[in-house]
């Protein structure tokens, strides 16, 4: 019974992520684009930290391989030597020995060819997930593009078309604005200089008349 319900309450979790998720991806695809990118490099160096792991296999299997057979190679001619000596026991044992090196290098051998054969479909898989993510890469830079230009777009025509008479008003609103703002300047420069005119005006009747 606590097993089905720790199943649904699991299952309920899990839609309702993946629910959250379809709405960030709907809301937001650039960014739900970008983190499922940054997944797949994370997997990509997993990926190629297992082919680095299989050369050195493959590398370990040549060696145990060249020393197996180096005593293998040994230990029968010991045996040659041993029978042509008439050293039964020696030549036995030689044998048995000559055996089980050989045994083990042709296991090596064999896992050495596999490890090759895996590391080249490893390779070549490696090779098209990079290719593979390439090409997101390069689509998630046209989708930015198209983005981009379609946000500049909807901007332009929030100014320009959503209200054509609001640009010119403004400018008509900015026109009279300085208009006025001239015609205050203007009327308190003539205010401020009235006085002096005036000053200078009857200095000079006054001038005539006593001349």
């Amino acid at each position: 019974m606590s097993t089905n319900i720790f199943t649904r309450m699991k299952d309920s979790i899990s839609a309702d992520l993946h629910t959250m998720m379809d709405k960030k991806e709907q809301k937001n695809p650039i960014a739900a684009l970008n983190h499922y990118l940054r997944q797949s490099e994370q997997e990509k160096e997993k990926v190629r930290k297992l082919i680095d792991r299989q050369y050195k296999l493959k590398e370990e299997f040549a060696r145990e391989y060249m020393k197996a057979q180096d005593l293998a190679d040994k230990r029968l001619k010991q045996a040659q030597i041993a029978d042509r000596a008439q050293e039964e026991e020696m030549h036995e044992f030689a044998l048995k020995e000559h055996e089980e090196y050989q045994s083990r290098a042709d296991r090596m051998k064999a896992s050495r060819e596999e490890a090759i054969t895996q590391l080249e479909n490893l390779e070549q898989k490696y090779e098209e997930m990079k290719h593979r993510l390439k090409d997101m890469h390069l689509r998630r830079m046209e989708l930015m593009g198209r983005e981009n230009i379609a946000k500049a777009n909807h901007q332009i025509n929030r100014v320009v078309d959503e209200s054509p008479e609001k640009p010119f008003s403004k400018f008509e609103e900015m026109e009279q604005y300085i208009e006025n703002l001239e015609y205050r300047v203007n009327s308190s420069y003539y205010q401020s200089t009235f006085d002096n005119k005036i000053a200078a005006i009857e200095k000079k009747l006054d001038e005539k008349e006593i001349n």
